[in-house]
């Protein structure tokens, strides 16, 4: 197993842009796609992602110090740090447990796939560490390995279904066959954004409040451009981190300029992904009895929506807003910021590309986001310290770091209460349930109205 944890660690140190266009070039050649068209294509995801990242990183590198002025210039005071995802995932794949869990993990999406539990193929493997982190907390707790175990394989199958909703609305929206997304932390709300969605469509008033930016028209259509939303909100950040004039337009120049690029990354890797995963579709179908296998992926491909763009930009300064007047919340967001876009991306998906409905459901996510990252806090940095992963968190120190959305995940924190036997999350189980039974029945009606409609995406 010390070899086996070692040849999976040297795989998984290469960053996801290379490892996905690997993949995927394999998956096209065992679709029987033209080795010129797999090897192009493959690339373009690569390409795609790399662009993903970098804007990524340059959003954050923008917004991180905005942030840490504001907690001066308005004299805030927040004891735990949002030091965003990387280092949860830099936890789970130092942890002896990891390399353990891809393995089962594999097994059980491929026996799942052969006895036609799911027709989700679930490629993403480096978002696996979603899974392996459940069993690394349970294990810090003192929890014994095998129900450590039991539990990342839970949350795989229960991502598996929860990302089998996901396909219908991404052909919906987007008009890319085949392909559902991948991650706990964005696929994991698809029953929430189902069912709350279901119950807007209820409610007089509520449900006639439409803002599509991909479907506006007129004088004032211009405003839901992302990078209009994005140059405003560069202006708020700034003004908010009490920034000079000169500062606080290069911000908004910045922002602007980055809601800008993201869609025509995000349509890179859409495109690419849309023929790989309709060859390998039509491939694999016969394997599996005839019936359409989706390949799971993050959500870089829909970075092209408008929608998503918007629905993750607005909700950036509702989470600062929620984090101050929150009694109990410890932690301000700002790491975890740039990560609202591909969050709440399903949420946006499902509501139609509606952005005022998907803010709305999205709200108490953000709170049950502050308050899990608030209680977390101790424990993450218990890792992170001997982990050894976080610069300045060392044995001894003071600091406590969390991780806004990563960290405050609601369906991570129920699947990690409910294998220590905590009493509200048992008796959550059958509500749960019935959720889950609702939103994946609603979502295969949304798969046969999305086979006569068109997609309403529109590209950048």
């Amino acid at each position: 197993m010390e070899r086996v944890g070692s040849v999976i660690s040297w795989i998984f140190s290469f960053k996801v842009y290379v490892l996905l266009p690997v993949l995927f070039f394999i998956i096209a050649l065992v679709s029987r796609m033209p080795l010129g068209k797999a090897l192009l294509q493959s690339l373009k995801v690569g390409i795609g992602f790399a662009g993903v990242f970098l804007i990524f990183d340059a959003f954050l590198g923008s917004m991180h110090p905005a942030v840490s002025a504001m907690v001066q210039a308005r004299h805030l005071n927040f004891p735990i740090v949002d030091a965003g995802w990387p280092p949860l995932a830099a936890i789970t794949w130092s942890s002896w447990i990891a390399p353990l869990i891809i393995i089962l993990v594999l097994l059980v999406n491929v026996v799942m796939l052969l006895i036609r539990w799911t027709t989700v193929f679930y490629i993403d493997i480096w978002n696996y560490w979603h899974f392996a982190l459940i069993g690394s907390m349970l294990l810090a707790v003192g929890i014994p390995l095998p129900v450590a175990l039991a539990a990342s394989l839970a949350s795989a199958i229960l991502v598996f279904k929860m990302s089998e909703m996901t396909t219908p609305y991404v052909q919906k929206e987007t008009g890319i066959v085949g392909v559902s997304i991948s991650p706990l932390t964005v696929a994991g709300f698809a029953p929430w954004g189902i069912a709350v969605n279901a119950l807007i469509d209820k409610i007089p008033g509520l449900r006639r409040l439409s803002w599509n930016p991909s479907r506006s028209k007129g004088p004032w259509a211009v405003l839901g451009e992302p990078m209009i939303i994005g140059f405003f909100m560069g202006l708020l950040f700034g003004y908010l981190a009490a920034y000079e004039l000169k500062q606080m337009f290069e911000m908004a120049i910045k922002i602007a300029a980055i809601m800008f690029l993201l869609p025509h990354c995000g349509a890179l890797i859409g495109e690419a992904t849309g023929y790989i995963s309709q060859a390998a579709s039509d491939r694999m179908a016969p394997l599996f009895g005839g019936r359409p296998i989706s390949i799971a992926m993050d959500t870089g491909f829909l970075m092209k929506n408008p929608s998503v763009i918007v629905t993750g930009m607005l909700l950036m300064p509702i989470s600062l807003a929620l984090a101050f007047i929150l009694p109990g919340n410890q932690v301000l967001p700002a790491g975890d910021l740039p990560n609202l876009m591909s969050i709440f991306s399903i949420i946006a998906l499902i509501s139609g590309g509606n952005v005022i409905r998907a803010v709305i459901i999205s709200i108490p996510v953000i709170i049950s986001f502050l308050y899990i990252a608030t209680s977390l806090g101790p424990l993450i940095t218990e890792l992170a310290q001997k982990a050894g992963t976080l610069t300045g968190v060392s044995e001894g120190s003071a600091l406590i770091v969390s991780s806004f959305t990563d960290g405050g995940n609601p369906v991570r924190f129920w699947i990690f209460e409910l294998f220590r036997a905590n009493v509200p999350a048992l008796i959550g189980i059958l509500p749960m349930a019935f959720l889950l039974w609702f939103a994946y029945k609603k979502s295969k009606t949304v798969g046969i109205q999305s086979e006569t409609r068109e997609p309403t995406d529109t590209n950048p």
